[in-house]
């Protein structure tokens, strides 16, 4: 598993549960997904189990599921918020994840219930500190 920095881009904010956080878009939804590092550590992803559009998740809380041929892990929301989108692609293509995990296999888009709550995530140095003590 690689600790790079292009595993990591910059312009993304990071939990230390492993989920990435776009940038706030125009129409203030942001984009969740799971880290390069994440899809790497649970190996091929066979099923993906996401919030409905109209969910309101909250920060810290499990929203979905991952499902490898190793285990299975929890999608814990980043922020508070209501599910936008759901990458329906996933429904049938779970692999993507592990493909392209920071584009085509992103989980869930959210309109955050206070969109400055991004800015307190981790920053890519701050994210790799969480993944390079184990």
């Amino acid at each position: 598993m690689s600790t790079d920095a292009s595993s990591y881009p910059n312009d993304l904010r990071y939990t230390a549960e492993h989920e990435w956080i776009g940038p706030v878009g125009d129409d203030g939804v942001v984009r969740v997904g799971v880290t390069d590092y994440a899809q790497s550590a649970l190996g091929d992803i066979v099923f993906v189990s996401l919030p409905a559009v109209g969910d309101e998740v909250t920060a810290g809380a499990a929203c979905g599921e991952l499902e490898s041929t190793k285990s299975v892990s929890d999608i814990y929301a980043p922020m508070d918020g209501v599910v936008v989108a759901r990458n329906e692609a996933l429904d049938v293509n779970p692999e993507l994840v592990n493909a392209d995990a920071y584009g085509d296999g992103w989980l869930f888009t959210v309109r955050p219930a206070d969109p400055e709550a991004r800015e307190r995530l981790l920053d890519d140095a701050g994210y790799r500190d969480v993944v390079s003590d184990g």
